[in-house]
């Protein structure tokens, strides 16, 4: 078994459990830009004690190298869980998550969420850094 086959993906316009990614498609080399990666955008996703989206981890893959940065890992606790029962607790975490971030090289950005439910999916957008 390999993690591909139990990464799932689809257009986030249309399946709710896939991390969408929104940042600029050009950026200058060594400047500060935010990355927004949310769950749910579209399609809500529910977040309940039973069902919740647990994280979402954000990397980059430079166009010329072979291996994947782990920038981000956005950590999802609170799904409204208490003593008193599921969903009675007074706290719900939303699934999303910015970080700001410089490149030196274009590459793709890649986020992977995970439901505690449906497992795990995935998102790519590409990214161009000009001098």
């Amino acid at each position: 078994m390999k993690f591909a086959e139990i990464i799932q993906s689809a257009d986030w316009k249309t399946e709710k459990h896939v991390p969408v990614i929104e940042a600029p498609a050009k950026v200058k080399a060594g400047e500060k830009f935010t990355v927004e990666v949310t769950v749910g955008k579209e399609i809500a996703h529910p977040n309940t004690t039973e069902h919740h989206i647990r994280w979402i981890r954000l990397y980059f893959k430079p166009e010329d190298g072979k291996f994947a940065y782990d920038v981000a890992l956005f950590q999802f606790d609170a799904h409204g869980e208490a003593v008193e029962g599921p969903n009675k607790g007074p706290a719900y975490s939303e699934p999303a998550g910015h970080a700001v971030l410089k490149l030196n090289a274009s590459g793709t950005l890649l986020a992977a969420s995970y439901c505690n439910i449906h497992g795990v999916w995935e998102a790519a957008k590409p990214i161009k850094v000009e001098s």
